[in-house]
C-alpha cells in the first residue's frame, strides 16, 4: 500500500530512521525537489501508530511542496516526523542521531523546527548536519519567525481586503481574530496601528487580556467568534475550523488568517464560502512568511532581504485572485494551481539541461 500512496502523489523518497541507543524512531518524507532541495520542519508527536506517523509525514511533505512553490521559493517539499512525546522523550542523543540521518541525504532535504521541537533542538541537530535552518541567533540565524509570519499575514489581508472592499486600507474595518498567540498578537499590532477595530477570542484568558489592554480589542467567548458581525474573519488558532457547522454562522466578507488547514474539506468548504460570497485567502500562502524567513538563512541571513520577500505575499495573493477568475475556480484551488504551474514551468526549464544535484548548502 505504501508504494501505491507514493505513486499516487509522486513522492520521491521516504526514509525510516531508527537508533536503538537513543530511542529514535522517525520518518523523513521527500515529496518533490523540482524547484530545489526539500525544506520542511521536524515535528515530534506521540503518534498512536506507526501508520499514523507515516501518513502525517507524507501529508505534511506534500503540503510543503505547495507552500514553498506558492511562496516563490526555489525549494521543494519535505517533512520529518519523530514518534515520541516531546515533553519526556527528547534527548541530545536522539536529535544528534536524527541529524546524522539528515546529513546522509546530502542536501536533498533541509529541516527546521516544527510542532514539538524547538530552536535548541535544531542547534543540537546542527552538531551533526549543515542541512538545518531556524537555529539560534548565535549561529547568524533569523531567530523567532513569528514577527515575519505576522507581517506576511498582514500583507495577505491587505490584498484580500482590496478584493473584498475595493481598497487595501484596513482602517475602520472590523476584524474578528480567533486565537491571539505569538503570530496573531503581532498581526493585531499591525491592524491596530492601521486603525482597524479588533474583536478577539482565545482559550487562554491572559492572551485575551493582553490584546484588550494593548489594542483596545473587544473580547468574546470562543464559540461566539464565528457569528460576530465583522468585515474579515482571521482564524489564527486551530485547523479544520471552516466546516459545515461554522461557515453558515459567518457574517463577514472575507477570511484571512494564519492557522494551517483551515478548511475541513478543501473542495467542499471552499465552495461553500464562494456560494456565500465570502472571499477566502488560502492559508498556506497567507502564513508562508515563516518559511520564507528561515529559507533566507540558506544564503546567509539578511533581515532586509527576508522582509522584502515576505512582503511579496501581497503579490502572490494577487496572482491567486487572477487565476481564480481566469479559471472560474475557488481561491483554494487557485493557490494549488499557482504552485503546480510554477513547478511545471521550472521542470520544463530544467529539462533543457542535464540533471544534477541542486543543493544550495552543499555549494558553500
Amino acid at each position: 500500500m505504501i508504494f501505491e500512496t507514493l505513486e499516487q502523489y509522486d513522492y520521491e523518497q521516504v526514509v525510516f530512521c531508527q537508533d536503538k541507543a537513543s530511542g529514535l524512531k522517525a520518518i523523513i518524507a521527500i515529496h518533490d525537489t523540482t524547484l530545489g532541495p526539500a525544506l520542511g520542519g521536524c515535528r515530534m508527536w506521540p503518534y498512536a501508530t506507526e501508520e499514523e506517523a507515516i501518513e502525517d509525514a507524507l501529508r505534511l511533505a506534500r503540503g510543503m511542496t505547495y507552500k514553498n512553490a506558492a511562496a516563490g521559493l526555489n525549494l521543494g517539499g519535505g517533512k520529518t516526523v519523530v514518534i515520541g512525546d516531546p515533553k519526556k522523550d527528547k534527548s541530545e542523543a536522539l536529535f544528534r542521531a536524527l541529524g546524522r540521518y539528515v546529513q546522509s541525504l546530502n542536501g536533498r532535504y533541509i529541516t527546521a523546527e516544527d510542532v514539538g521541537t524547538s530552536v535548541s533542538d535544531m542547534d543540537t541537530m546542527h552538531e551533526e548536519t549543515d542541512y538545518v535552518v531556524g537555529l539560534s541567533e548565535s549561529f547568524g540565524s533569523s531567530g523567532n519567525p513569528s514577527p515575519l509570519t505576522a507581517l506576511g499575514v498582514y500583507q495577505a489581508m491587505k490584498r484580500t481586503a482590496k478584493e473584498a472592499f475595493g481598497s487595501d486600507e484596513l482602517k475602520g474595518l472590523k476584524i474578528a481574530v480567533q486565537g491571539v498567540g505569538n503570530v496573531s498578537y503581532t498581526l493585531c499590532k499591525y491592524l491596530h496601528e492601521e486603525g482597524a477595530e479588533l474583536i478577539v477570542t482565545d482559550i487562554f484568558q491572559q492572551s485575551i487580556d493582553r490584546a484588550v489592554n494593548d489594542f483596545g480589542a473587544t473580547a468574546v467567548e470562543p464559540d461566539e467568534i464565528y457569528g460576530i458581525e465583522a468585515d474579515i474573519f482571521a482564524p489564527c488558532a486551530l485547523g479544520g475550523i471552516l466546516n459545515d457547522e461554522t461557515i453558515p454562522q459567518l457574517k463577514v466578507k472575507a477570511v484571512c488568517g494564519s492557522s494551517n488547514n483551515q478548511l475541513k474539506d478543501m473542495e467542499k468548504h471552499s465552495a461553500q464560502l464562494a456560494e456565500r460570497n465570502i472571499i477566502y485567502a488560502p492559508d498556506f500562502v497567507v502564513n508562508s512568511g515563516g518559511v520564507i524567513n528561515v529559507a533566507d538563512e540558506l544564503h546567509g541571513y539578511n533581515e532586509k532581504r527576508a522582509t522584502d520577500k515576505v512582503k511579496e505575499i501581497y503579490n502572490q495573493m494577487d496572482k491567486i485572485f487572477e487565476i481564480a477568475k481566469r479559471d472560474n475556480i475557488s481561491t483554494a484551488l487557485a493557490a494549488d494551481r499557482m504552485a503546480e504551474e510554477r513547478i511545471d514551468q521550472m521542470m520544463r526549464v530544467r529539462s533543457t539541461f542535464s540533471r544534477h544535484e541542486h543543493s544550495i548548502i552543499s555549494r558553500r
